[in-house]
């Protein structure tokens, strides 16, 4: 449980980030923990200490269906299995979730690719916050010879957009970064010809949730008339949202914003939200492991890939 807990802490914390790295180490830690619950426990106690797991880990990140559907495969393939032992379950758990961060990974290289092929030479292109699929895919666009120019945000208040500046930078390709604030300011300023961000979660309508910022991006490239796309995996599908629920926006510590205000007023409320949602109508087209369409084709796609992430918990 220590190992477990430990990982819990690094996700809550933000040591860990990225959607896709937060659903490999969480599933990696849930899977490990099963495999070493002592055999001779009784199958009560078995499935009490794997869902007091579950619980540990999905409640660390409200808005990461990435990791939570990497836990419902686990689960589900121990539930496919029936009546087993301690031993076969620890199996199956390992195999699982062995299978599920292989998919992640294999997923994001075909996103990459796919994404890389959408952008064309001459191009200047936009993004916020840090996406690693988003930030691979300007690289692969450049690596293959593309004369290609990025313009990233800072993405305040943890800065992840300095990460993407980084990344970008260091592969050689000419980057700029401005405040959040700018955002229309340089779609107006700038000839950009297209926009990439990320993805957290999409639900079954379509809309897709991302870092706080992405809607203003999002309306703001509407009115200029610059395409957006979302670029991620449908494992990052929100499968509770089929049933009319919405995707729990995460509100995140306030000493995120006032660490740095040694003066900050006593009594001040501050409001940190973490994401924000960027409906189906400001996205130009998704670029995913299934190819670029547009979002609202999103649920058919899930359910012909994926059917087990339509299993309802």
């Amino acid at each position: 449980m220590e190992e477990l807990t430990r990982v819990a802490a690094d996700i809550k914390s933000l040591k860990i980030q990225g959607a896709t790295n937060i659903a490999i180490e969480g599933v990696k830690a849930f899977s490990a923990y099963i495999n070493r619950i002592n055999p001779s426990v009784s199958p009560e106690e078995l499935i009490q200490k794997i869902e007091e797991a579950y619980h540990i880990i999905i409640e660390t990140r409200p808005t990461e269906p990435a990791m939570r559907n990497g836990l419902k495969k686990v689960l589900y393939d121990i539930n496919q299995a029936k009546s087993v032992t301690v031993d076969e379950i620890q199996k199956i758990s390992i195999e699982a979730g062995r299978y599920y961060v292989d998919l992640l990974k294999s997923t994001k290289e075909k996103i990459i690719e796919t994404g890389a092929a959408q952008i064309e030479s001459g191009y200047t292109l936009m993004t916020h916050c840090h996406s690693s699929i988003t930030s691979a895919i300007f690289v692969r666009a450049f690596e293959q010879g593309k004369d290609i120019k990025a313009i990233c945000t800072e993405t305040r208040p943890r800065y992840q957009g300095r990460k993407t500046a980084r990344e970008l930078v260091e592969a050689g390709i000419p980057t700029t970064q401005v405040v959040d604030s700018a955002m229309r300011w340089i779609l107006k300023r700038e000839s950009i010809d297209m926009i990439v961000i990320g993805l957290d979660a999409v639900t079954s309508q379509g809309t897709i949730l991302n870092k706080i910022g992405s809607r203003l991006l999002a309306l703001a490239a509407k009115e200029s008339d610059i395409p957006l796309y979302v670029a991620g995996s449908l494992l990052k599908f929100d499968s509770d949202t089929i049933f009319g629920r919405k995707t729990v926006i995460e509100m995140r510590d306030d000493s995120e914003i006032t660490k740095d205000w040694t003066d900050a007023p006593k009594g001040l409320k501050v409001l940190n939200p973490a994401f924000e949602a960027v409906s189906r109508n400001l996205i130009a087209a998704m670029i995913t492991e299934e190819g670029v369409f547009p979002s609202t084709l999103v649920y058919d796609r899930v359910k012909q890939r994926y059917p087990w992430m339509l299993d309802d918990r």
